[in-house]
């Protein structure tokens, strides 16, 4: 069976699009995942600050294809997205959140439900009364969550996957592998992944 490492942060849309499309390529394709948390904002700190740069001096005419391209592929994917009047967010609780679910089960269903909290319901997955909402929902111990996502333990994790994706080459959400080197970034490269599995 074949690995997909899969970084990613909950606070691009094109994660959430490639969430979508990566959970129906499980149904088609035997593989696994190795799901890796990141903060993509430190990635944009470290290497990749173009990114912030084209949010201050937008190219009107890409933001406009970007808003269409982004919707026909919400349309193929059976999501919707509704762009949150907070943006950017603050995931980082959000994405230490996400190895709770990795050590004890559920991950996808974690996942699932901060995209959609966000992007869909446009909530606020920076603050603890959502996370709460989110992990009561899924019959999991708020206490027991939030004590796990302030650990240092917790937050060592989360930076050492997002340094070894710019040790790796890479540069933003969503970046997948397959075997060490080979990496595939962005939602619709998974038209790629497919063809190789």
């Amino acid at each position: 069976m074949k690995k997909i490492e899969y970084f990613l942060d909950c606070s691009s849309p094109w994660t959430y699009l490639s969430f979508s499309g990566i959970m129906k390529l499980k149904e088609e394709k035997d593989f696994s995942i190795e799901w890796k948390p990141i903060l993509v904002g430190g990635i944009f700190n470290s290497i990749n600050p173009s990114v912030y740069e084209s949010r201050k001096n937008p190219i009107k005419e890409k933001l406009e294809y970007s808003q269409k391209d982004m919707h026909d592929w919400s349309r193929l994917r059976g999501i919707t997205i509704n762009w949150p009047k907070l943006f950017p967010i603050n995931s980082v609780k959000a994405m230490r959140g996400a190895f709770y679910f990795i050590d004890h089960g559920g991950v996808e269903l974690y996942l699932e439900s901060v995209f959609r909290s966000y992007w869909t319901e446009g909530k606020d997955i920076s603050e603890d009364n959502c996370l709460i909402s989110i992990v009561s929902s899924l019959d999991i111990s708020p206490d027991n969550f939030l004590e796990f996502i302030n650990t240092d333990t917790t937050k060592d994790r989360l930076v050492k996957n997002t340094q070894e994706l710019m040790d790796r080459g890479g540069f933003g959400s969503p970046t997948f592998f397959i075997g060490e080197e080979d990496m595939y970034f962005g939602n619709d490269r998974l038209q790629l992944i497919k063809e190789i599995l």
